[in-house]
């Protein structure tokens, strides 16, 4: 079921995420863990420099899991869960999660230029200082979702339902909000410039200090030419 049929029946999760649920203790990950398998159950592992670049499995969960200087660039993990798991300075560069459903986790100073996250449902997640230009969020639900001083240049939101996601210090130049479900969307001094979309944005909320930019792009929207000679 898409996350655009689910918000049909759902109401969207608004406020502050839920922080992860840190375990105990971790185990530092061992051959097997490295080597991920389809339908695999990982708990309490920690990935400190692991090399996980270019995996590939379908149906993967991570519980409690810590992940710090690791690499999934270009890894395919279709329908990944993550739950209560902690993402710190990794490399997740054109890794592909479809059909992922994350849930309590935090990323920090991460790189995620590329991540396809087609058709998932992202939850009390929080998202602090990454490069997540070019991603791709088409069909995704986000539910107390926090981006905060990230740079979302050309990410697509195509269809996605923003309903609970929040935007603080942002670059989002150039992203795509074609057809998404904007209402409680919140935003505050973010970079607009050249945004797709903006007739979705009925119900978002933005804060004065980003009022003129959007004036402007609502004046392209409509034909409407800003004559400011003299």
């Amino acid at each position: 079921m898409s996350s655009r049929r689910t918000s049909a029946v759902r109401r969207p999760r608004q406020g502050p995420p839920k922080p992860p649920q840190a375990p105990a203790d971790l185990s530092l990950a061992n051959a097997l863990q490295l080597d991920i398998e389809h339908e695999q159950t990982v708990e309490a592992v920690a990935y400190y420099d692991a090399d996980l670049a270019g995996a590939d499995a379908e149906g993967v969960e991570f519980r409690q899991c810590r992940f710090r200087k690791a690499s999934l660039a270009g890894a395919a993990l279709s329908r990944v869960r993550m739950a209560d798991c902690l993402i710190e300075t990794c490399d997740l560069s054109n890794l592909k999660v479809d059909g992922a459903a994350f849930d309590r986790i935090k990323v920090s100073g991460t790189r995620m230029t590329g991540l396809a996250c087609y058709g998932g449902l992202v939850s009390d997640a929080t998202f602090v200082d990454c490069k997540s230009d070019l991603t791709n969020w088409r069909q995704t639900r986000l539910d107390r979702v926090t981006f905060q001083k990230c740079n979302l240049a050309g990410a697509d939101f195509t269809d996605a339902d923003l309903r609970g996601a929040s935007f603080t210090d942002c670059d989002l130049t150039r992203a795509q909000f074609h057809k998404a479900t904007m209402t409680g969307a919140r935003f505050r001094n973010c970079e607009l410039q050249g945004i797709g979309g903006i007739t979705s944005w009925e119900g978002a909320i933005i804060h004065p200090d980003d009022l003129l930019a959007m004036s402007y792009l609502m004046a392209g929207a409509l034909g409407i030419v800003v004559d400011d000679r003299n």
